[in-house]
């Protein structure tokens, strides 16, 4: 009897309900098989998402490396979740309004080695919080408006570009967070004073030198000329005007000295009364 008990307990035991440590393996494999899966659409979703001429990968987020590709302009179907881009050694001019406004986890953004000649004010609108390093050096670049970088905490590099020194041009740099690295690179290729062509522009503004002041000058200088011309030309009238009068004052003068006068008139109506 107890011999057959024994299968009898065993099928029993598979019958009923499973040990615990039969549980645990089917739930590990699940959670294996579902972050496998995760991992696989994420990787799907980048690459869908990735512009044809990029290479995407996924680090906590897209970095999406767009290098020397001949690019012209900023790829428009860019990952949401892109964390970095590269978009240096290509060949873009100008960066729009809004360029990276859904890249809300941008935190590198590398356009250097490029053509750019201008940014349109609101170009990083969007990536000014969030922005750690943003690379613009080695183009064309030789002015921006005031309020290009606007807000923005990027580290930010704009060695090796022409650029003009003038007023705006100082008040950007106060505003920005440059580069130690290169900031010694950032020089006047052109200047309103050509004494300063070929300095680095922190070190002549850190000896004192006030753009700005160059350029309160020059308006100075053009308002003064203005109102010299100005006066110039209301002198030349008054005096044009004076001579035409006198010349018209003239020319009636000798008109009445040549009509005879009241005496000679008198005298030739009594001669005629005196024949009839």
């Amino acid at each position: 009897m107890k011999v057959e008990n024994g299968p009898k307990d065993n099928s029993s035991g598979l019958m009923g309900a499973p040990p615990r440590s039969f549980s645990r393996p089917p739930n590990s494999i699940s959670t294996f098989f579902l972050g496998a899966l995760w991992l696989l659409s994420t990787m799907v979703n980048i690459t869908q998402a990735c512009p044809k001429s990029c290479h995407c990968a996924d680090r906590n987020g897209a970095v999406v490396q767009c290098t020397s590709r001949n690019l012209e302009n900023i790829p428009s179907n860019l990952p949401q979740n892109t964390v970095v881009l590269l978009l240096s050694s290509n060949r873009i001019r100008h960066v729009p309004k809004e360029a990276f406004v859904d890249l809300h986890r941008l935190r590198e953004l590398d356009l250097s080695h490029n053509l750019i000649e201008s940014l349109e004010v609101g170009a990083f609108q969007g990536n000014s919080e969030g922005l750690r390093t943003l690379d613009l050096s080695n183009n064309h670049l030789s002015s921006l408006p005031k309020e290009t970088f606007s807000k923005l905490h990027a580290r930010v590099r704009l060695s090796n570009n022409p650029w003009h020194c003038e007023c705006s041009l100082q008040e950007i740099l106060r505003e920005l967070r440059l580069d130690p690295e290169t900031v010694n690179e950032v020089s006047c290729y052109t200047s309103v004073q050509e004494e300063y062509v070929g300095q680095p522009v922190i070190q002549v503004l850190d000896s004192g030198i006030n753009f700005c002041n160059f350029h309160q000058k020059t308006t100075d200088v053009a308002m003064f000329v203005a109102m010299f011309c100005w006066f110039s030309m209301v002198t030349a009238y008054i005096i044009y005007y004076i001579r035409h009068n006198q010349e018209d004052a003239k020319r009636h003068m000798e008109y009445l000295k040549s009509l005879p006068s009241s005496s000679h008139i008198s005298k030739d109506f009594d001669a005629a009364s005196s024949v009839f």
